[in-house]
C-alpha cells in the first residue's frame, strides 16, 4: 500500500497540471483505459485495475476511531478522461462506501471501501476501490481545546460518544455506551485517562483518493 502522503503528492501534481494546460484533469492511469469488444457487439470501456481516482468531502476532516466503521459517500470533482479526452465518469458523480478499520505495518488505521458508484444521471454501478490506510492519530484530552480539534469535522458516531464523554456533554446517550459492542470498555478507559486517541482523516489532501482494485467497466449510456 502505498503510503498516504505519497498519494496526496500525486494528487497536487495532477491538478497543477490541469491550472497549467486548463485542461480537464486526467485520471492517474498506470496504462491507458483499455477497450474490450463484448458479444453483444457493443464496445465498451473499462478503466484499468490500480487507476487512482482522485475524490473530494465536504468536511475538512473526519474523526473516528481505530475500530469504528462508517458509511459516507465522496464527491469526484472533476471529469475522469482517457488518453483520447472521452469523458469515463462524469464531474460530481458519487462514490459510495464505508471507513472500515484496517491495519498498516502494526499501527491500527481506517480505510475506505468504496462499493457503489452513482453517475450524476442516477445510474448506478458497483466499483471494487479502496483508499490508502490512513494511521495519523491525534489525542484529544479533557479540556485541551477540544473545539478546535473538531472544527469543521465529520465525526464517527463512536469517537462523538467518547469525546463527548470526555468534555462532560450532557447529551451523551449512555445507552449507547452499554449497548454498543465495546464501547462500554472504551468509554471506561476514556474516564480512566482521560484521554481519547482518533484516527484524523483529511479527506480534501488526498486520503481518501481509491485505487481500483479490478477493471471498471463503464456502462452503455
Amino acid at each position: 500500500m502505498i503510503p498516504w502522503h505519497r498519494c496526496k503528492s500525486g494528487t497536487a501534481a495532477l491538478m497543477a497540471m490541469a491550472i497549467s494546460t486548463g485542461a480537464i484533469v486526467p485520471i492517474l492511469l498506470p496504462s491507458p483505459a483499455t477497450a474490450q469488444m463484448f458479444p453483444s457487439q457493443f464496445r465498451r470501456i473499462a478503466i484499468s485495475r490500480g487507476a487512482v481516482i482522485p475524490t473530494k468531502y465536504p468536511k475538512d476532516k473526519i474523526i473516528v476511531t481505530p475500530k469504528e466503521t462508517k458509511s459516507i459517500e465522496l464527491e469526484i470533482p472533476n471529469n475522469i478522461i482517457d488518453n483520447n479526452g472521452q469523458v469515463l465518469i462524469p464531474a460530481n458523480s458519487k462514490m459510495k462506501g464505508k471507513l472500515e478499520p484496517a491495519t498498516l505495518n502494526g499501527e491500527e488505521g481506517s480505510q475506505f471501501v468504496a462499493s457503489e458508484l452513482i453517475f450524476p444521471d442516477g445510474r448506478r454501478q458497483s466499483i471494487d476501490a479502496v483508499s490508502n490506510i490512513i494511521t495519523r492519530k491525534e489525542t484529544i484530552r479533557k479540556g485541551a481545546g477540544t473545539r478546535k480539534i473538531l472544527e469543521g469535522a465529520a465525526v464517527g458516531t463512536v469517537a462523538s460518544v467518547l469525546i463527548s464523554l470526555l468534555t462532560g456533554d450532557n447529551k451523551v446517550n449512555f445507552w449507547e455506551i452499554i449497548t454498543g459492542g465495546g464501547l462500554g470498555a472504551a468509554a471506561s478507559a476514556v474516564l480512566r485517562r482521560q484521554r481519547v486517541t482518533v484516527l484524523m482523516i483529511e479527506p480534501n489532501k488526498g486520503d481518501l483518493d481509491v485505487s481500483l482494485r479490478s477493471d471498471f467497466v463503464i456502462p452503455n449510456r
